[in-house]
C-alpha cells in the first residue's frame, strides 16, 4: 500500500496578515481545507476495504476529534463508522509503570490492557461485534459496566497514542487495517525564517485548553510538556513512517485565535520561573501575528476541542 504522505508547508507571517484582514474568508477557507482533507481519508479507508483504522497523533494534533470527524464523513459516503478510544482499556493507576523519579508513566504501553486489546479488535474483526471495557477517569479504575458495539458491516477508528504500535497494528489481519497519522503539517516564517512551528501551536492548543475547559493552570501543563514531548518520541513518532495516511490537522486561521488568546491567559495566570520562561518565549512567537476573534470558530470545527468553552 503507498503511503499517501503531507509534506510540511512554510508560511510567511506576512502573508498570513494579509489574509486576515478577511477573517471570515480565510476562516472558511481554512474549515474547507480541512473537511477536504478527512473527506479524502475516509475515501482512502473506503478503498482499502479495512475494518479496523488505527488513529494517532502527538497531544493536541485533534487526533480524538478528527477520529469522530472521519467517522461523520464515512457515513455521509455510505459505511457504518463508530469510534473507539484506547483510554477505555488503561488498567487503571494501581498497575500504571512508573518514571525513574517515581512519578507514574501515563504514556507507557504497558497502561493498557493488551489481552483485552486483542480480544476486541480480533471479536471486531471475525464478528464486526465486541464489548468495550469503561474507563472511569474520576476514580482511575475500570468500571464494572461494559458498552456493546457492532459494526452493521461498517469500520472502526481506534484512536489512541499507541494506535500505530506494532503491538496493537499486529492483532489484526494487515488487511483489515487501516494506518492514519494526524498531524499539523503547516508552519510559520518571518522572511523565510520558521518561527512558529508545529510544536508551538500544539503547546498553545493544549495550554489554552486545559486552562479554559479543565480548569488546569497553564504552570500545570506547561510543566508536564518535557516530558510529553520524551512520550511522544518513545511511543509515537517512531511509528509514523508505517502510517498509509497523514492527515493534515492545521487551519491557518487558527494563528489569528492563538495570538488573541495568549495575553489573556497570562493575565489570569500566575507564572514563575521555567514555566514563565516557556510561555513568555512561545508568546513571542506570535507577536507579529494578527489577532482574530473566537467567535470565527464554527460551531462543528475541529478546533473546538481547544477553544471551543472559551465562545
Amino acid at each position: 500500500m503507498i503511503t499517501i504522505w503531507v509534506p510540511k508547508r512554510l508560511v510567511e507571517v506576512d502573508l498570513y496578515n494579509v489574509a486576515a484582514r478577511s477573517p471570515q474568508a480565510l476562516a472558511q477557507l481554512s474549515e474547507n481545507s480541512y473537511a477536504r482533507r478527512v473527506q479524502y481519508a475516509a475515501q482512502k479507508v473506503r478503498g482499502s476495504g479495512a475494518k479496523i483504522v488505527m488513529l494517532t497523533g502527538p497531544s493536541a494534533s485533534g487526533k480524538t476529534t478528527s477520529a469522530h470527524c472521519l467517522a461523520k464523513a464515512l457515513v455521509q459516503q455510505g459505511t457504518p463508522a463508530q469510534v473507539v478510544s484506547l483510554d477505555n482499556f488503561f488498567k487503571g493507576a494501581a498497575y500504571y509503570p512508573k518514571m525513574p523519579d517515581g512519578t507514574l508513566d501515563y504514556e507507557n504501553l504497558e497502561t493498557l490492557d493488551l489481552p483485552l486489546i486483542k480480544q476486541c479488535l480480533r471479536q471486531l474483526s471475525e464478528t464486526g461485534k465486541t464489548e468495550l471495557p469503561i474507563y472511569d477517569f474520576a476514580t482511575e479504575q475500570r468500571s464494572a459496566e461494559v458498552e456493546p458495539i457492532d459494526l452493521q458491516g461498517g469500520v472502526c477508528i481506534v484512536e489512541g497514542i499507541h494506535a500505530l504500535n506494532p503491538e496493537l497494528t499486529g492483532l489484526v489481519p494487515d488487511d483489515q487495517i487501516y494506518r492514519i497519522y494526524a498531524g499539523l503539517r503547516e508552519e510559520y516564517c518571518i522572511d523565510g525564517r520558521r518561527v512558529i512551528n508545529t510544536q508551538d501551536i500544539r503547546l498553545c492548543r493544549r495550554t489554552l485548553r486545559d486552562a479554559a475547559a479543565r480548569g488546569r493552570s497553564p504552570a500545570k501543563t506547561l510543566s508536564m510538556w518535557d516530558r510529553v514531548l520524551d512520550g511522544e518520541t518513545r511511543y509515537i513518532k517512531g511509528f509514523k513512517t508505517t502510517a498509509d495516511f497523514l492527515l493534515d490537522t492545521s487551519f491557518t486561521y487558527e494563528l489569528g485565535l492563538i495570538s488573541r488568546l495568549l495575553g489573556e491567559v497570562r493575565r489570569q495566570f500566575t507564572l514563575e520561573g521555567h514555566n514563565a520562561e516557556l510561555w513568555d518565549e512561545t508568546a513571542r512567537r506570535f507577536e507579529q501575528v494578527d489577532p482574530l476573534p473566537l467567535e470565527l470558530l464554527p460551531a462543528d470545527s475541529m478546533l473546538r476541542e481547544f477553544y471551543g468553552s472559551r465562545t
